[in-house]
């Protein structure tokens, strides 16, 4: 299994936070040379049927067909120079060091993940809140708010970056998620048509529609298909190639009871994904 299959779905199942498992041993000391500090341990794990990690509330999973979606967080190592570094360290922080991982913790990427939380918690409709983590969450709980600005890939010179926000969406004790996922344009290789496009919001199949909102046309995928882990998802790619997916879910985790009904209807959810607020540049 190959970097581009493993980014193939971008982002995995949402899901309760577990023990992360084990980076690469090399990726590991290539980054404590740079930063002079790691205070965790390292296990080298090796598989090509299934990999799962946990990061900040994202895991990665294998569907049953097999395919294995990539969360945001530690990516692929990045190949040893003959000195033991990494030979492309990752994308420089605001610090002026490499950042440890493809996650943006700070700087001008990080602030564009946390606005993209702002405005799509400004989205839930009336009738449903969206409640915020507690000081002090219960251990194995998923996070009800989280948000992730991630670097993907360099292209002809420039980061590329991809950012990532779930949001609980409750009403009463019933409790689903809201999400929005913005790539830059030129991240990847993404087809032009509506539909085509929606369907490779985490590799995910289902039945999908057509929507006109203005001049834009928009993919809606109305019902998936066997992958249920979200109920509804729009897809549109800007003139300028950034795309954004917007989807809903009635169901949030295990432990709440599951919304009984979406928040958001098809032309609504078509029109958030040309909405200018999650249109990042």
């Amino acid at each position: 299994m190959n970097e581009d299959e493993l980014r193939a779905g971008l982002r995995g199942e949402m899901a309760s936070l577990t023990p992360p498992p084990p980076l690469s041993t090399a990726a590991t000391l290539g980054v404590a040379r740079r930063a002079n500090v790691r205070h965790r341990a390292v296990w080298a794990s090796v598989g090509t049927a299934a990999v799962v990690l946990a990061v900040t509330g994202f895991a990665a999973v294998a569907t049953p067909d097999g395919r294995v979606y990539q969360p945001a967080g530690h990516g692929p190592p990045v190949a040893p120079d003959a000195s033991g570094d990494t030979a492309k360290p990752w994308p420089t922080g605001p610090d002026g060091r490499p950042q440890e991982d493809r996650t943006a913790r700070a700087g001008t990427k990080y602030d564009q993940g946390i606005q993209l939380l702002r405005e799509t918690v400004a989205i839930v409709p009336t009738g449903y809140s969206a409640p915020d983590d507690p000081p002090n969450p219960p251990d194995g709980q998923m996070t009800l708010r989280t948000q992730q600005a991630q670097f993907e890939a360099t292209v002809d010179g420039v980061d590329k970056w991809s950012y990532l926000t779930s949001v609980a969406v409750a009403q009463g004790e019933r409790t689903g998620r809201v999400i929005v996922e913005v790539q830059e344009a030129g991240t990847r290789e993404l087809p032009t048509e509506p539909c085509a496009l929606a369907q490779t919001f985490w590799g995910m199949q289902g039945e999908c529609q057509v929507e006109t909102v203005g001049a834009a046309q928009v993919g809606v995928v109305v019902r998936p298909g066997r992958d249920d882990r979200l109920d509804q998802w729009s897809a549109y790619r800007h003139p300028d190639g950034v795309v954004v997916y917007v989807a809903q879910g009635k169901k949030l985790d295990e432990l709440r009871p599951e919304l009984t009904k979406l928040p958001f209807s098809v032309p609504q959810l078509a029109t958030l994904a040309i909405d200018e607020r999650f249109h990042l540049k």
